[in-house]
């Protein structure tokens, strides 16, 4: 291809110079000659750095060159949005971490686990040694198992619990969304956080700009002048311009005094009780959580905050991480990834739980656009004999990912796999059961943006109880579901074919 543009310049060149001696051209022509010879050199050394400089995989560098291909001016546009990769050095940094004396607890955990020495308090636990190693390597997140877990799939419900224990906060109070709304659920939400600043206690909202691209720090002026804080992840430079836009915080966290922490799929807006009518009802999964593993939520968002903000960084302070009595006996990691990650770090604990399965695999997800490596795991899971079974929505909130979603669920039917398609409003749950043994929820998606570009955080769980509970839940939703078959996937229309197509080929970069 490179070499066809070159080509493709020369021819260009030249007859430039040959209408220029005819005399047959004028200036007006000769600009535009050499305007259309600059893009494609542009778009030359464009592909040359995409292939040996910045050293992508090969299927997000042919999808690439296939847009600067296609459209040269607006594909070079959209790269420099989308496509740059993002400087890591720094980016996240706390010095309170060490002050809490998490690289002493990780180094104690896993000299303790690889001299089976380490005291499981569930035997199933115990089962899943290796994944729970791996996230304390590569990852920092330590195994607490003390924790009580409520599990939410209604937003109704979700959010009548969140108001009620922000309004018993007493010291602090930290929100993390990728979108907030100041809808009627976001009002009714800063209402409470209104009305807790005047108590004294410390607000602290951060949001995503781009995925909350309405929202400005103007309209939390009154929280603000109570002394809450307000910060933008990655804020645009220039309206409408924002050069690391590719790079979303798609966590959600929120933690109420150090002690009661939130995680999951939920944002904060009216779509997400279910009053959007393009959606209808939102089935999502959200946790509640009480005990240790609030200190690692906790942990993540000061990281995050830290780095968002220019004026206001957190120190440490004791207050932020207090004694919890034994809440329960759930176990429990929380695990985060992004584009400032060497190792994909969600998606690989993903892997190692769906490799470590014996009966069964329940997967719930809105967008299903995985790389080579998950696939292969999953067709090697289905021709084994386990019984996979994925769950995806019936209408796109994406277009093109919803049809290269269904690109891929294809495939995997053919493997074996059981395909349902929830019929009750829109999924946007993100879910992986495994063997009523073990479980992941959380707000990562299975597809390439969740592994690679977006910042994400998911709750990995190591209960029997727990993991039934989620189990059971999906097979409540099977019955709202229709069974995608081979059949009827043979059978798609051709428009539905071509659709499958385009969006299969640009599923690197979606």
């Amino acid at each position: 291809m490179i070499l066809l543009l070159f080509r493709c310049t020369f021819i260009v060149l030249n007859k430039s110079a040959i209408l220029k001696i005819s005399g047959g051209v004028n200036l007006a022509a000769s600009i535009l000659s050499f305007s259309v010879s600059g893009i494609i050199l542009l778009n030359i050394f464009l592909a040359i750095a995409l292939i040996f400089l910045e050293r992508r995989d090969a299927s997000t560098t042919w999808a690439w060159i296939m847009i600067l291909f296609f459209i040269p001016i607006l594909g070079f546009g959209i790269y420099l949005l989308f496509g740059r990769k993002l400087r890591k050095k720094h980016l996240f940094r706390w010095e309170g971490k060490n002050k809490i004396g998490i690289d002493k607890l990780i180094d104690f955990q896993l000299e303790a686990i690889e001299n089976d020495s380490f005291d499981f308090r569930l035997d199933d636990t115990s089962h899943y040694k290796e994944l729970i190693i791996m996230h304390l390597h590569n990852n920092h997140a330590v195994l607490t198992q003390d924790n009580n877990v409520e599990i939410f799939t209604d937003g109704r419900k979700k959010f009548d619990s969140l108001l009620h224990d922000l309004e018993n906060a007493k010291d602090h109070i930290h929100i993390q969304y990728y979108i907030f709304r100041l809808d009627h659920l976001g009002q009714q939400i800063y209402e409470v956080l209104l009305a807790k600043a005047q108590q004294g206690v410390k607000v602290r909202i951060l949001y995503d700009d781009t995925g909350s691209r309405s929202l400005r720090k103007r309209h939390f002026k009154e929280l603000i002048e109570l002394g809450g804080r307000v910060e933008a992840f990655f804020p645009a430079i220039f309206p409408l311009i924002n050069p690391r836009m590719n790079y979303r915080n798609h966590r959600k966290i929120v933690v109420i005094d150090g002690r009661i922490g939130y995680i999951g799929g939920f944002n904060v807006g009216d779509e997400y009780l279910g009053l959007n009518k393009r959606f209808g009802y939102w089935r999502d999964t959200h946790l509640r959580i009480e005990g240790s593993a609030v200190h690692p939520l906790q942990t993540r968002f000061l990281l995050d905050w830290n780095q968002a903000s220019a004026e206001h960084d957190i120190e440490y302070s004791d207050i932020f991480f207090p004694a919890i009595p034994m809440k329960g006996s759930v176990g429990l990691q929380i695990v985060s990834s992004g584009p400032d990650s060497e190792w994909e770090q969600i998606k690989n604990g993903y892997l190692k739980l769906i490799m470590m399965a014996k009966k069964y695999i329940y997967i719930q997800t809105p967008y299903f656009i995985p790389d080579a490596s998950f696939m292969d795991t999953l067709r090697i899971a289905c021709l084994s004999g386990i019984d996979v079974r994925i769950m995806i929505p019936n209408k796109p909130d994406h277009i093109f990912v919803y049809w290269a979603t269904y690109s891929y669920v294809g495939e995997l039917i053919k493997a074996g796999a059981k395909v349902y398609i929830y019929q009750n409003g829109f999924l946007h749950t993100k879910m992986i059961v495994i063997d009523d043994e073990a479980s992941t929820v959380g707000t990562a998606n299975l597809d390439v943006r969740s592994f690679k570009l977006n910042f994400e955080v998911n709750a990995f769980i190591y209960d029997r109880e727990t993991s039934h509970e989620l189990a059971e839940l999906f097979e409540e939703d099977m019955k709202l579901s229709t069974v995608l078959t081979w059949e009827l996937y043979q059978n798609r229309s051709r428009k539905i074919q071509f659709k499958e197509s385009i969006a299969r080929l640009l599923s690197p970069i979606l």
